[in-house]
């Protein structure tokens, strides 16, 4: 791995990330940073968790100039407010190194405090496409002095129904502007994003998360649906930061009231929570406050916490995509991480599919919360004569 002084990184930068504990670049940062700095135009392709905030960060912050008050000078649009927040707290605290101010505007947030931040003078805007539309609209910001556009998730700000927004705030940046656009995907509308807004840009395409996947550990474990919670627990005891998936918001309520009546310190995120709530969920797992964040699948994309230990699938997902994206929350930028399936008994079959579509061929074992298998499932490994039904 690559040093980031070498890639051309300012010093001030490369010192406020050795603070950090980041001293070496991981490898969309060390295709995408040089050509960022330089200037170019960036496409890149490159799956969640693969290190993108500080591929297009860095030479965000080494580029960007000092704004005139409410007329940032760098744009990053994201598709939702949780990846807002965190690129900005990111990118925040590396900015003050440099002299340059981050603020995160997205819905669900107080509009006044973001209209004062921008107007106080702010260089850098991360935002969603929508609450930037409606700063723009009330002339509470100017996109006149905007020199470098970040599109991030691209391809998911468009599965999201974003891309007529999204086409409407680059239509409104006037004049010659470097953009760097990272996306999973580079065909269909990603491709005429990077036709029209993109000027002869260098192109690089990373690692992609099947190879990510295939360095998790997998395991299947039938459970009791009356002892399932405590299974949960009992994995939790164990393995800090345990993220836990179920398919429905009244699921979610549920597995972490249930979790906390049980000793365990859980919180649950899903879209029907204030988004003030889900700012403290998040800021609280991230922190290691709490021990289990209970999810549905809004979160199974865009979320980049550090050091998740384990990621239960306490209800089966419901397709192999869905799979690979909640377990993609583990085994970041190619970690090791430990992904958990809990099976009841009237999932086996379900469950069975879901493995032959994934290309997995793993035992489904019966397990209670007593098993002292669960506080070390990474040094267990399933053997075929433990599988339900063997003889």
């Amino acid at each position: 791995m690559t040093d980031f002084l070498s890639l051309g990184v300012p010093a001030e930068l490369v010192a406020a990330l050795h603070a950090g504990g980041i001293t070496q670049a991981f490898p969309v940062q060390e295709l995408t940073v040089p050509d960022g700095l330089a200037g170019r135009d960036v496409c890149g392709k490159a799956k969640t968790g693969a290190g993108k905030t500080l591929a297009f960060g860095l030479p965000v912050l080494a580029r960007t100039p000092k704004c005139a008050p409410g007329r940032p000078q760098s744009l990053v649009l994201v598709p939702t407010r949780e990846l807002a927040l965190q690129v900005s707290e990111v990118l925040g605290p590396l900015g003050a190194s440099v002299d340059r101010t981050v603020t995160a505007v997205y819905g669900g947030a107080n509009m006044d405090r973001q209209i004062e931040s921008i107007a106080a003078g702010t260089d850098i805007v991360i935002a969603t496409p929508g609450r930037l539309i409606d700063l723009v609209e009330r002339k509470a910001v100017s996109l006149g002095d905007v020199t470098m556009v970040v599109l991030d998730e691209a391809d998911r700000m468009v599965d999201m129904g974003f891309l007529p927004q999204v086409e409407w705030l680059l239509r409104h940046i006037d004049g010659r502007h470097q953009t760097m656009l990272f996306s999973a995907t580079l065909d269909g509308a990603i491709d005429h994003m990077v036709r029209t807004y993109l000027h002869d840009p260098v192109r690089h395409e990373v690692e992609s998360l099947t190879i990510t996947v295939e360095q998790m550990a997998h395991r299947f474990l039938l459970v009791h649906h009356m002892d399932k919670v405590k299974v949960v627990a009992a994995i939790a005891q164990t393995h800090p930061k345990t993220l836990a998936f179920v398919r429905s918001k009244r699921g979610a309520d549920r597995l972490a009231a249930d979790l906390r009546a049980h000793g365990v310190a859980a919180a649950e995120i899903h879209g029907d929570l204030a988004q003030r709530q889900r700012e403290r969920s998040l800021a609280d797992f991230a922190s290691g406050k709490i021990a289990v964040l209970v999810a549905t699948d809004v979160a199974a994309r865009g979320l980049d916490i550090d050091d998740i230990g384990i990621v239960v699938h306490a209800d089966p997902p419901e397709d192999s995509k869905a799979y690979l994206h909640r377990s993609g929350r583990t085994a970041r930028a190619g970690e090791e991480g430990m992904v958990v399936t809990l099976v009841e008994w009237d999932q086996e079959l379900e469950v069975r599919r879901l493995q032959k579509r994934l290309g997995l061929d793993v035992p489904i074992v019966r397990m209670f919360s007593n098993d002292k298998r669960l506080a070390s499932l990474s040094d267990w490994e399933p053997q075929a004569h433990e599988a339900v039904g063997a003889s």
